[in-house]
């Protein structure tokens, strides 16, 4: 039955992307090449579709294969730096919407999760969806003290159908690069597998509450930031009961504006926040597209972003803060040396790479962006070059950095629809300065003493047996060392001996011999 399902699954993506004229693409690489005629017996090569830019074709076959395969592109179109640009510009317009499931079948959901009658734990619950994306769907709702929330619920068999279309992936990718050299260097097995990751993590609401509560947590005392509050004794692994929110979608700049809203400081703002997530939490909402973002318009010229959707959250090791923190002090004073030395130091470069030559490779991509006014370089195009330019020299690119980039890429996006005129690097510079000098110096040191004297004080009571049992290690692998030398001392004595025995004796019956051999010659003749 699953391989039958699996076949019909095929044919259908196999007719969709033949009405995209998908094929010509594929045939038109190399390896194909001498098969390239196949595609003339397509139907659809003959229609107006295949005029269409591939960018486009591409998204609207995913668009036609379904709400999974439009998640799988957005995910995929985050991968800037293995993709073509004219490709992921266009996966990156895809929309996650699709029309809703049944409210009874969410409301049966809900009761079965909760092991409860919905009455029981709702004073009000909207069968209507306020919103629904390719994985789950959201419900307006009041809890029994009033308090009005939002619910949010799995579609009915979305992990199955996951299942199913990553099994197939998985297949086509394995294929691909066994089967074509040209497509090995795009690693389409790492793609499918943090794709496939990333939608399992969606797939759980647990954790999608637990990173809006260390979100709410950093962000309590800011007015920067509003993260909802989440109901946990109401969250199951596929039901998610969060606070409801009231405000302006940041898309809607016509509506902020009649607001009173000062763009400039929401643009401000939202870069603080950023950096803010990145350098002093280590830890960042990776999913801050428009769609997911509101802002309170209570005090129009302090405004508050409101954050949704946590699914996708990224962090970074200690490392990786202070790398890319002295990256874009590096970048910025145009010191592409220390750049290239950098990302070998950090391991995202084999040590074995020259840095003569991936220092020149940077300075190429980079002078011909910083000729342009301060204001207008991008972050996100810069960092999406660097990554463009180190995969010629192996780069090895980890998932927080990807979605790092990305972020980036939204924030920015965000900021300059706001507030085109807004200095992104002035705007930046102070948070990433702000963290470098607290990671320095004499402060940073004793800093660090105080947050490691609790381990230290846990610690101290075991040195001295501690100190003892190295001691006595020590003086054993001393007089081993001793025993071993007089073994070995003894054993060449006695080797020499042995030599001096054998040459003697070997002496000996040579002159023997000889003797013998005289006396035959001389009594035989």
């Amino acid at each position: 039955m699953k391989f039958i399902t699996r076949l019909f699954r095929l044919a259908r993506i196999n007719f969709i992307l033949a009405r995209y004229n998908i094929d010509e693409i594929v045939l038109g690489s190399h390896w194909f090449y001498p098969m390239r005629f196949i595609m003339y017996f397509n139907p659809f090569y003959w229609t107006t579709g295949r005029k269409l830019p591939r960018g486009v074709r591409i998204r609207r076959a995913l668009e036609d294969l379904g709400p999974i395969f439009v998640k799988i592109g957005q995910i995929i179109s985050t991968r800037r730096d293995l993709l073509p640009d004219d490709i992921a510009i266009e996966l990156a317009k895809l929309q996650d919407r699709v029309p809703p499931f049944s409210g009874v079948i969410a409301k049966a959901t809900i009761e079965e999760a909760l092991n409860c009658r919905i009455e029981d734990a709702f004073s009000e619950f909207d069968m209507n969806a306020l919103a629904s994306a390719s994985i789950a769907q959201v419900h307006a709702a009041r809890l029994l003290n009033g308090e009005a929330v939002v619910v949010k619920v799995l579609r009915p068999q979305i992990r199955k159908i996951i299942e199913n279309d990553i099994d197939l992936l998985t297949t086509f990718a394995t294929m691909a690069e066994r089967y074509l050299s040209h497509a090995r260097p795009f690693k389409p097995r790492q793609i499918v597998s943090e794709v496939a990751q990333t939608l399992y993590d969606e797939l759980d609401l647990m954790r999608e509450g637990a990173n809006a509560s260390q979100l709410r947590r950093n962000f309590a005392a800011s007015p920067l930031l509003y993260v909802p509050k989440i109901h946990w004794e109401y969250c199951r692994s596929n039901v998610l009961v969060m606070e409801r929110i009231y405000g302006i979608p940041v898309h809607d700049v016509e509506r902020l504006r009649r607001a009173g809203v000062n763009m400039t400081k929401l643009a401000q703002r939202g870069i603080e926040i950023f950096f803010t997530q990145v350098f002093r939490d280590s830890f960042f909402h990776a999913d801050l597209h428009p769609g997911n973002i509101f802002v309170c318009d209570t005090d129009p010229e302090n405004p508050t972003y409101i954050a949704v959707d946590f699914g996708i959250a990224g962090s970074l090791s200690h490392n990786d803060q202070r790398y890319l923190a002295e990256n874009m002090i590096a970048f910025f004073k145009r010191d592409y040396q220390r750049v290239a030395e950098l990302h070998i130091a950090c391991g995202w470069l084999p040590p074995d790479t020259r840095i003569d030559q991936f220092e020149g490779a940077i300075r190429a991509v980079s002078e011909p962006i910083f000729e342009q006014p301060l204001r207008d370089v991008s972050f996100g195009q810069l960092l999406l070059r660097l990554f463009q330019v180190a995969r010629r020299f192996n780069i090895n690119i980890q998932p927080q950095l990807v979605l790092l980039q990305k972020t980036l890429l939204s924030i920015e996006g965000l900021s300059r629809t706001l507030a085109p005129d807004l200095d992104l690097w002035g705007s930046a510079a102070p948070q990433i300065e702000k963290w470098l000098k607290k990671q320095v110096g004499v402060k940073a040191f004793f800093n660090r003493i105080r947050e490691n004297l609790p381990l230290w004080s846990e610690q101290l009571p075991e040195m001295p047996s501690l100190i003892y049992e190295v001691l006595k290690e020590s003086k054993q692998q001393q007089e081993r060392v001793r025993f071993a030398r007089m073994i070995s001392n003894a054993q060449i004595e006695a080797t020499a001996h042995m030599t001096k025995t054998k040459v003697v004796y070997f002496l000996t019956g040579v002159g023997v011999s000889l003797l013998a051999m005289g006396v035959f010659f001389y009594f035989g003749f």
